[in-house]
């Protein structure tokens, strides 16, 4: 495992034009609440985990229930759409996007729940499985390229062809207004969880793929703890873009094989969670296919089934060693929050 540490604020160029992370969490819960199917998800204390980790407690905000749609992902592209139906800017509007995963999928079921249509691009490796998941929930289905990037590039050059809107989890130069709105609704489980803790943590572990969910649990944590908890950012070795980004000073494609972790396997950072993360985070951790596999291992005997990408800030923490944790002043007397980010079928 690779940490690397991060003086706050992280001096990384090229973001001046991009926007900071909203922590604007009521308007988030204010418009989710009223979706038939909003519900809180649980914060779980993980016992047999934290004995495992060596810490006093270690808690999991389980987001596999979230909205039916077994990921914290249905807070985000629904709540895009869900804004759009406020403003009577959606009906008939066909939505586009590229996902790995989850991200479809509340594109999917936000576009139906509201009348409108969506297309999904889907990289050739992506399981037929969740292709048709997707087309349950009325998405048109595309598949594009041997990568999520190769999708993604598909899907904004279907947009400009035809009209449609694009709406991505991730975000550019020159497109951060959707994405901003989308991380927006990620802060619903953050302030759940704010809410739900019996104290404030000493750290917080999340997984990160382009960044999204941990750039707004990571502010949103910040305006309520203050510098208190230290923030740790879990990627795959094989898709180091945050970790790559902050290293280098500047946003940076990582170059990697595709990892199992297919979730969070994103060569390239969403810029405005950069900006945020490179503000917020205290360290940026790798952990290797076989550590993030131990740690859906480790999650699922504790009765937590995931995947190695919905368990990855779990297998961050159990993958440190002695002088790892020590260097990230995590002792005996620690509280960690971590997120569990999605099922086992997800």
């Amino acid at each position: 495992m690779d940490i690397l540490h991060s003086t706050r604020p992280a001096a990384v160029s090229g973001l001046d034009d991009v926007p900071m992370p909203s922590i604007d969490a009521k308007a988030a819960q204010t418009l989710i609440a009223r979706c038939p199917v909003a519900a809180q998800t649980p914060l779980v204390q993980a016992e047999a985990l934290a004995v495992e980790a060596s810490v006093a407690e270690l808690w999991v905000k389980d987001e596999r229930g979230r909205m039916g749609l077994g990921s914290f992902k249905a807070l985000g592209a629904a709540y895009v759409i869900a804004c759009d139906k406020e403003r009577g800017d959606h009906r008939g509007r066909t939505y586009v996007t590229a996902s790995a995963g989850n991200h479809g999928m509340s594109v999917a079921a936000g576009a139906q729940a509201f009348g409108a249509h969506s297309v999904v691009y889907i990289a050739n490796p992506v399981p037929e499985s969740f292709a048709n998941r997707l087309a349950d929930q009325g998405a048109q289905v595309v598949r594009a390229g041997a990568t999520y990037e190769d999708s993604m590039a598909a899907a904004l050059a279907a947009a400009e062809a035809n009209g449609w809107a694009l709406l991505s989890d991730s975000s550019w130069p020159g497109y951060t207004e959707r994405p901003h709105r989308l991380m927006e609704g990620y802060l619903v489980l953050m302030a759940e969880a704010i809410e739900q803790m019996p104290s404030p943590p000493s750290h917080i572990f999340l997984q990160a793929g382009v960044g999204g969910l941990a750039g707004s649990c990571a502010a949103l944590a910040r305006q309520a703890w203050g510098d208190g908890p230290r923030i740790v950012v879990v990627e795959p070795d094989a898709a180091a873009a945050l970790y790559g980004s902050v290293k280098a000073g500047k946003p940076t494609e990582s170059s990697g094989p595709v990892s199992d972790m297919g979730r969070l396997d994103c060569k390239m950072p969403s810029l405005i969670a950069l900006k945020g993360l490179a503000r917020d985070a205290d360290a940026f951790a790798l952990i290797s296919e076989g550590e993030g596999q131990a740690g859906a291992g480790a999650a699922m005997v504790a009765g937590l089934g995931s995947t190695p990408s919905g368990a990855a800030g779990i297998a961050g923490l159990l993958a440190l060693s002695d002088a790892q944790k020590s260097d990230l002043g995590i002792t005996a007397a620690s509280v960690i929050l971590t997120v569990l980010s999605e099922g086992p079928a997800s």
